[in-house]
């Protein structure tokens, strides 16, 4: 099966060649960049980095790198598998899951590789839906409706991409038992853990039959690494899930997994710096929306470092993201995740410059050409 245009990564590309060219990066939903040499400067040896061995690493992952996402996540090693971001960690499981006249179920708006690769695989795709009216919170009776005998998985998000919702501590559980109960794999994408904006969760590693996807891309901002883990108890589940890797990546790079490993040994100051970007930025857009509520409604994201915004007229918001581009002002339209009248905001991505970013936003909207008239 041919798969569709990527429409939100063929947006995103723009940020590199765009003429007049993107100054402020509004659409990536990843944190402060960090460069090698801010990395290094957290406890790093150069010396000991030019002395890597350039070969395969094992395809778990090195001990060094599981043990350190071991104690991150309070499990033991064993049960750590490291990964090609956390987009290899879900092509793996939907492929294991593509048995005839299987169903996975999805959350509403979601990353879109996840619909594509599912459905390309044969698999039936059912969606339980994150509405703005609800403040974008999962409805766990949907997700009961949806699951049946031949349900392979259930996928939930938290901090959610792109709506920034978080789900409870008690719903997880609930879900995860559910799950458990009717032998349903329950999937915890929680990339964005642990960046939240109000109280605090605990990683769902902690539940017995999860599976727990994370990566450096997003809570940890090192997305050039291109390293992910999965958490998975269960010992039969982790030898499919290496002989899959085997014959899709074999293995992480040597250096990514050096410097996952060094990053890890430094989360703190990472995700220090994460959260003091985050809760530098988010009163920003406090007062942005405030400002506009004739033309743009939003929900307050409860964690990680995106929003999603929508018109206020319901239209389609690809026209007015391509008008902000042309002021140099990236954003991500709604049509990349299946919602046209929205947009994706990251507020993290572009760091200590947001401020400046939201005050060109702030003057686009002034001008006449971007009424929400215009946009019916």
């Amino acid at each position: 099966m041919k798969l569709p245009p990527f429409l939100l990564d063929q947006w995103l590309a723009q940020k590199f060649s765009a003429d007049p060219p993107i100054e402020f990066d509004l659409g990536s939903s990843t944190g402060p960049i960090w460069t090698l040499r801010e990395l290094l400067a957290l406890g790093g040896d150069m010396g000991e980095l030019l002395e890597t061995s350039l070969f395969y690493t094992p395809p778990a992952g090195s001990a060094e790198l599981r043990e350190e996402l071991a104690a991150m996540e309070g499990v033991g090693p064993e049960s750590v598998l490291a990964m090609t971001g956390a987009a290899e960690a879900l092509l793996i499981l939907l492929h294991l899951a593509a048995e005839p006249g299987a169903n996975v179920v999805l959350p509403n708006p979601g990353f879109p590789t996840n619909e594509a690769v599912a459905q390309s695989l044969g698999l039936e795709t059912r969606y339980y839906t994150l509405r703005a009216i609800h403040k974008f919170q999962i409805d766990p009776d949907e997700i009961r409706r949806l699951v049946d005998r031949r349900t392979k998985l259930v996928l939930v998000n938290s901090p959610h991409n792109p709506t920034g919702a978080v789900l409870g501590e008690a719903e997880m559980e609930t879900l995860h038992n559910f799950c458990a109960e009717r032998g349903v794999q329950f999937v915890s994408d929680q990339v964005y853990h642990p960046i939240y904006h109000g109280p605090a969760m605990r990683s769902a590693a902690r539940f017995p039959h999860a599976t727990v996807l994370g990566d450096f891309s997003k809570a940890l901002c090192l997305s050039g690494l291109r390293i992910g883990w999965m958490i998975e108890p269960d010992a039969r589940r982790r030898e499919d899930y290496l002989n899959a890797r085997s014959y899709f990546t074999v293995s992480s790079t040597t250096l990514g997994e050096r410097l996952a490993t060094l990053a890890l040994q430094h989360r703190d100051a990472i995700y220090d710096r994460t959260r003091r970007v985050a809760a530098a930025n988010l009163p920003l857009l406090d007062r942005l929306f405030a400002e506009h509520p004739d033309w743009l409604g939003w929900v307050r994201p409860a964690g990680g470092m995106t929003a999603f915004p929508w018109l206020a007229n319901g239209g389609d918001a690809r026209e007015f993201c391509r008008s902000l581009a042309q002021y140099g002002i990236l954003l991500a339209p709604g049509d990349c995740f299946g919602m046209p009248s929205h947009f994706r905001l990251g507020f993290a991505a572009s760091g200590e410059r947001f401020a400046q970013g939201i005050e060109r936003f702030a003057a686009v909207l002034q001008k006449a050409r971007l009424r929400p008239a215009q946009h019916a």
